[in-house]
C-alpha cells in the first residue's frame, strides 16, 4: 500500500534521527541494517520486532540469547502466520509474509533495524547513477511492510513508533505497557493487545490495600516502562489514601553491580518498609535479587512485581530463594495448546527459516553444533536428534498468546479492508494497493474478534486493550520446589482466592 507524500517527510525523518543521535545512510542496502533477519514471502509483508538477544556489554549491541522472551515470542508470530495462511476463511487468496528483526533489547539498536521497514517507501533519485558499461543500474526494491508486530519493551516501541508514524505504518505491540503510549496524538499509529500500566498500577494499589500494608518502597528501571509505571502507582496510591511511599529508587541504564547493591542498602535504611513494588526489566529484576542475596537479606523483602516479572522463570533462575513470597502480575492469559505442539516439534531440519534457531539449539540443549560455535563452556556436541520438552524443559512463555493475538488483529484488519475496498476482486486490488496506512489503522482500531484464548480482542480509541490481570505468588509447595501459584485476578476490581 502506497503512502503519498512520503518524500516530503524525509527531512523530518533526518531531523528526528539526528536528534536521536542515530543517523544512518538510507542509500545503504537492507542487509546493512538487518544482517540477520527472518524473511518469508507473501502477498503482504508484516514486520516483526523481538528481543532475540539481551543488551550487549562493553559497547557491543547484542548479548546473550533470550530463549523465552526472544525465541518463543518470535516463533509465536511465525506460528500465527502459518495458521492464517492455511485458513481459507481469513484473507483468502492472500498470504502474509514476514520480515522479523532482533532489537537486542536496546531502543537505539532497534531504531536502526527498523529503518528496514521504511526503505520501500523512500524514493531514491538514481538518474545520475551508471554502471561501468554506461547502462543504468537495476535496483531491487525492498519488500513493502504494511504493518509491524512489536516491540516488546516500551522504550523500544516508543523509539520505533516515532519513525513508523511518519510513514503511516501501523504497529501492534504484544508486550509494551507504558502509559505514555496511550497518547494518541504522539503515538497515533501505535496499538497494543495488552493493557497499559495505568490499569496494572491500580491493581497493585488494590493488592497492597487488601494485604493491609501502609508503607512501601518502589524500584523502577530507568525509562518509560519503569518510571511511568511507578509514577502511575504513586499517583493512584495518593488518590486511594492510606499508602505511604517511603522511597522511590531508580536503576540507571547500563547499570553496574554497585548500582544494585546501593539500591538494596537504601531500602534497608527504611526499617519499617519491607514491601517493595518493582516496575523493572528482567535484567534489573535479576540484578536486584542478586544484590539482595549478596547483602544476606534473603526473606527480608516482600516483592510486588509487575508484568515484566509475571510468572516467568528467567528473572529468578537460581534466585528462587530470594523470590519466595513475591506477588506478581500478568495480563490475563491462557496457554495456547497449538503453539506447544508447534514449538516442541521444531528441529534444526524443519526450522531453517529462523536464522537464530541453531544458536537457540545450542543454548537449550547445552551443546555445540560446530567447532566455530560461540559456546565455549561445553565440549558436548549436539546430535540434532534432541527434542524440545523431552531433552530440555519447556514451558510456554507468558506473552505468546498476545503475540498471536497481535498478528491476528493485523490479519483481521487487512481482511476487513480487502472486503470493503475490493468487493469484486480476489486478492489485493489496486484500491488496496494504494491505500494509505491510516486506512489500515482505522480497520485495526475497529476490529473485534475472539482471540487465541477465546477472549475478546478489542481496542479503545487510544489503541489500548482492556485491563485484565492474573495475580501470582511464588510459593514453596508440598514438593518443596517453589513455583508460581495463581492467587487471584483483577478485572476492574480485585478478586483474591
Amino acid at each position: 500500500m502506497a503512502r503519498p507524500g512520503v518524500c516530503a517527510k524525509l527531512s523530518t525523518v533526518w531531523r528526528a534521527l539526528w536528534l536521536m543521535g542515530t543517523v544512518v545512510d538510507f542509500a545503504l542496502p537492507q542487509e546493512t541494517y538487518a544482517p540477520h533477519s527472518i524473511r518469508t514471502e507473501g502477498h503482504l509483508t508484516l514486520g516483526g520486532l523481538f528481543p532475540v538477544h539481551s543488551r550487549g556489554a562493553d559497547g557491543t549491541p547484542c548479548g546473550d540469547l533470550k530463549k523465552e522472551n526472544g525465541i518463543q515470542r518470535l516463533e509465536a508470530m511465525m506460528y500465527a502466520l502459518d495458521q492464517i495462511n492455511q485458513d481459507d476463511q481469513l484473507l483468502p487468496n492472500i498470504t502474509l509474509g514476514a520480515r522479523v528483526l532482533d532489537t537486542c533489547s536496546r531502543d537505539t539498536y532497534a531504531l536502526e533495524q527498523s529503518l528496514t521497514f521504511v526503505q520501500a517507501l523512500i524514493t531514491k533519485d538514481t538518474s545520475d547513477v551508471r554502471c561501468t558499461n554506461g547502462e543504468p543500474p537495476v535496483f531491487v526494491k525492498p519488500e513493502k511492510v504494511v504493518g509491524v508486530i512489536g516491540a516488546s519493551a516500551s522504550s523500544v516501541s516508543i523509539m520505533v513508533a516515532n519513525i513508523l508514524r511518519l510513514f503511516q505504518i501501523p504497529q501492534i505491540s504484544y508486550a509494551s505497557t507504558a502509559p505514555e503510549l496511550s497518547d494518541d496524538r504522539r503515538y497515533d499509529f501505535f496499538s497494543r493487545v495488552v493493557p497499559p500500566d495505568s490499569f496494572q498500577a491500580q491493581a497493585m494499589v488494590d493488592i497492597i490495600r487488601a494485604l493491609g500494608w501502609t508503607y512501601v518502597s518502589t524500584i523502577a528501571s530507568e525509562g518509560s516502562y519503569g518510571e511511568k509505571g511507578i509514577e502511575a502507582f504513586t499517583q493512584l496510591s495518593k488518590e486511594a489514601g492510606g499508602i505511604c511511599v517511603a522511597q522511590s529508587l531508580k536503576i540507571p541504564h547500563n547499570p553496574k553491580l554497585e548500582d544494585y547493591d546501593k539500591a538494596i542498602q537504601q531500602l534497608l535504611e527504611t526499617q519499617h518498609s519491607r514491601a517493595v513494588v518493582i516496575f523493572a526489566s528482567e535484567e534489573d529484576i535479576r540484578g536486584v535479587l542478586n544484590a539482595t542475596k549478596r547483602a544476606n537479606q534473603v526473606g527480608h523483602f516482600l516483592w510486588i512485581g509487575s508484568d515484566s516479572w509475571g510468572a516467568k522463570s528467567s528473572p529468578i533462575h537460581q534466585l528462587e530463594d530470594v523470590a519466595v513470597g513475591a506477588v506478581t502480575i500478568l495480563p490475563k492469559r491462557s496457554s495456547i495448546r497449538g503453539f506447544d505442539e508447534y514449538f516442541t516439534a521444531l528441529t534444526l531440519e524443519n526450522n531453517r527459516r529462523n536464522v537464530w534457531f541453531a544458536e537457540f539449539w545450542e543454548e537449550n540443549f547445552d551443546c555445540r553444533l560446530l567447532s566455530a560455535s560461540k559456546r565455549e563452556d561445553t565440549s558436548r556436541k549436539c546430535t540434532g536428534q534432541e527434542r524440545i520438552g523431552i531433552n530440555s524443559k519447556f514451558e510456554q512463555e507468558g506473552k505468546v498468546q498476545f503475540v498471536i493475538d497481535a498478528v491476528y488483529a493485523m490479519a483481521h484488519a487487512l481482511h476487513n479492508m480487502q472486503r470493503d475496498l475490493c468487493p469484486d476482486h480476489l486478492g489485493i486490488c489496486p484500491q488496496m494497493e494504494t491505500a494509505e496506512g491510516k486506512t489500515l489503522l482505522k480497520y485495526i482500531r475497529n476490529t473485534s474478534f475472539n482471540g487465541s484464548a477465546d477472549t475478546s480482542v478489542v481496542f479503545n480509541k487510544n489503541g489500548d486493550a482492556p485491563g485484565r490481570y492474573d495475580l501470582f505468588q511464588f510459593q514453596v509447595t508440598n514438593s518443596s520446589t517453589p513455583e508460581y501459584k495463581m492467587v487471584g485476578q483483577w478485572v476492574e476490581t480485585l478478586q483474591l482466592r
